[in-house]
């Protein structure tokens, strides 16, 4: 593996019509970038690529206007665009990439524009993590299993998003074994003064110790989360407590949030 693409990335790439498709997006996309802070290392981790309007405007604002038939342009741009950010910030942390598993219809194809941004904007892809976009419906489990594996496959790393909700729940776990599992956020809201959120965490960080996977947890906004989740084995977290998403900037935070 060189430091920008895999062996596999030499491949011909299988195509679809979504990919020769040449259709503009129609609205104009940001990105800020928040950090996942790693306590055990007292680093910066990596930092998750959110999306945002061109001024700034709220990810609900951008995701209202996402529909079935601007899906994949929407999802194809934000990996190129998040990548094109990351690199003119000089970021030389991981980068982690929310995808659209509804909008990937071969992942070899699919995947082929995430290349090509690494390439002009020489950010290596073993520095990518993608994880599925929050509040993503996904309505094919197996083909979200195929798309993770083959992402393996291509070099990138993987995460689960809101583990405990919704689709991402045991069952996925079973057949899928990712680099990282995030945590629900509503699993850590408060979870210092909830015994059956902690009786939860703590089983999810047996489960994940056994299968090799790193827990991080996101939506840590005080210390005695903080404090709870690292006592519980946590070391990878994310949150307002930490640092808020910079727009088009790397967030800056107090040190003495290590202590």
């Amino acid at each position: 593996m060189n430091s920008i693409f895999p062996e596999q990335s030499n491949q011909t790439f299988v195509g679809c019509q979504r990919c020769k498709d040449d259709q503009l997006l129609g609205f104009d996309i940001a990105f800020a970038y928040q950090p996942i802070v790693d306590l055990g290392s007292r680093s910066i981790y990596a930092h998750e690529a959110l999306v945002r309007g061109p001024n700034g405007e709220s990810a609900f604002s951008v995701l209202s206007q996402v529909t079935d038939a601007n899906r994949y342009v929407f999802d194809q741009a934000c990996r190129v665009e998040a990548i094109r950010g990351a690199a003119e910030l000089g970021l030389k942390e991981l980068l982690s990439i929310n995808f659209l598993p509804n909008a990937v219809y071969q992942p070899a194809a699919c995947i082929r524009s995430t290349f090509e941004a690494a390439q002009r904007y020489k950010f290596p892809i073993e520095r990518i993590i993608f994880e599925v976009t929050e509040g993503e419906r996904v309505q094919d489990r197996p083909h979200l299993v195929n798309i993770f594996r083959e992402y393996s496959r291509f070099g990138f790393r993987t995460a689960i998003d809101d583990f405990g909700a919704g689709y991402a729940g045991l069952n996925l776990l079973t057949e899928y074994q990712p680099d990282i599992v995030k945590i629900d956020m509503e699993l850590v809201r408060n979870i210092d003064e909830s015994k059956p959120k902690q009786a939860i965490v703590k089983g999810i960080v047996a489960i994940c110790a056994e299968l090799g996977v790193r827990l991080l947890a996101e939506g840590i906004e005080t210390m005695a989360e903080r404090d709870f989740l690292r006592n519980a084995g946590i070391e990878l977290m994310q949150g307002y407590f930490f640092c808020r998403p910079a727009f088009r900037a790397i967030g800056v935070f107090d040190p003495k949030v290590w202590d």
